[in-house]
Order: structure tokens, then C-alpha cells, then sequence
């Protein structure tokens, strides 16, 4: 099929101008590129991303308090919250991706974004042991375990997801402005 000079211009504007090459290269990929669909996120997915990140971050900061709260509980353990890309971002999965979107129907790939909680793991330090032999959790020899929390760590944990909470706050405080001034345009 034959393709006009001018309509392949603006889908690669990394290349040189320069007809010729353009001629000798032209085939179905690049002609199909053409048709692609824009990857356009709507004002609610991204109130919907900001939402679930809202989500995510509050109860990472819940984790990060009773880990605080519990740091001279004996044998308590730290609890260290597991937060995942909602969609295969690796390099792996973004190629895989493109092989299926862009050399099968020569659409980019589009990736929804957005954080998933997925639940926690213990830290596995151990925490000091203690001779107390009166202690009702003393083992056989009289020792407890001391909790393995580091204040000062879970402190920075949660003074970080209580700024990612914000800002994802702020994303879904932008979002709705934005969607109140499309109101206000359209009337």
C-alpha cells in the first residue's frame, strides 16, 4: 500500500528529513502505526490510581505505628509492608508487552500504573535476648526476646509513606479541579 511522505513524517519525528530512506523503509508496521490508538488516561482513572495508592500508603502507615507502638513489646516482631506495581512494569513484562501490542496490532503499549498493598512480611533480625526469668514469655532458661523494631527506622518508614499519602492526595485534589474546570468550560 502506498503511504504519502507527509502523513509519515509526524509518526516519527526522530528520524531525519529525508524522503528516501522514508521510501525504502515503508511497510505495513509503520503504516499501522498510523491508525494507533492514543493512550489517554481519563480524569477518573487517575482519581482511581490516587485513590488506590491512598489505600496502599495508609495502611503502610498503620504498619509503620503499631511497629512504634510494640518496640518494647518482648517477642515481638517487626512487620514490613509489601507494596507492588499494579501491572508488570519489569523489563521482562514491559517486553512482552510491546511484542504483543506493537508488533501485533502496532498499538503502544499502555500501562494503567497505579501501587497494589500486598500484605506484609516479618523482619527477620532477631531481636536481643533478655534474662528474665519472671517474665510469663521467659523460655526454659528464663530468656525473652526483645523486640527487633528500630524506632528510628520505622520513624523514616512512616514520615515517607505519610508523604506519598499526601501526595497522592494532592494528585486526586488536582484531578477533581481539573474535572470541575470541564464542568465550568462546557457550560
Amino acid at each position: 500500500r502506498n503511504i504519502k511522505i507527509k502523513n509519515l513524517i509526524p509518526l516519527i519525528p526522530s528520524l531525519p528529513y529525508s524522503p528516501i530512506p522514508l521510501i525504502t523503509t515503508v511497510n505495513s508496521f509503520t503504516y499501522r502505526l498510523k491508525k494507533r490508538k492514543k493512550a489517554n488516561m481519563s480524569i477518573m482513572e487517575s482519581i482511581n490510581i490516587g485513590s488506590n495508592a491512598l489505600k496502599a500508603h495508609g495502611l503502610r502507615l498503620d504498619i509503620h505505628a503499631k511497629n512504634i507502638a510494640n518496640v518494647d513489646t518482648p517477642n515481638y516482631v517487626r512487620r514490613i509492608p509489601v507494596l507492588n506495581a499494579s501491572e508488570d512494569i519489569s523489563f521482562h513484562g514491559l517486553m512482552n508487552t510491546m511484542k504483543e501490542d506493537v508488533f501485533g496490532s502496532g498499538t503502544l503499549p499502555y500501562l494503567q500504573g497505579g501501587v497494589v498493598f500486598n500484605g506484609c512480611v516479618e523482619d527477620p533480625t532477631v531481636g536481643e535476648r533478655i534474662y528474665s526469668p519472671g517474665h510469663p514469655d521467659a523460655d526454659a532458661n528464663g530468656y525473652i526476646r526483645a523486640s527487633n523494631v528500630n524506632a528510628m527506622v520505622d520513624m523514616a518508614d512512616a514520615i515517607m509513606a505519610q508523604r506519598a499519602y499526601e501526595a497522592n492526595l494532592a494528585l486526586v485534589n488536582i484531578s477533581k479541579s481539573m474535572a470541575a474546570k470541564a464542568v465550568e468550560i462546557g457550560r
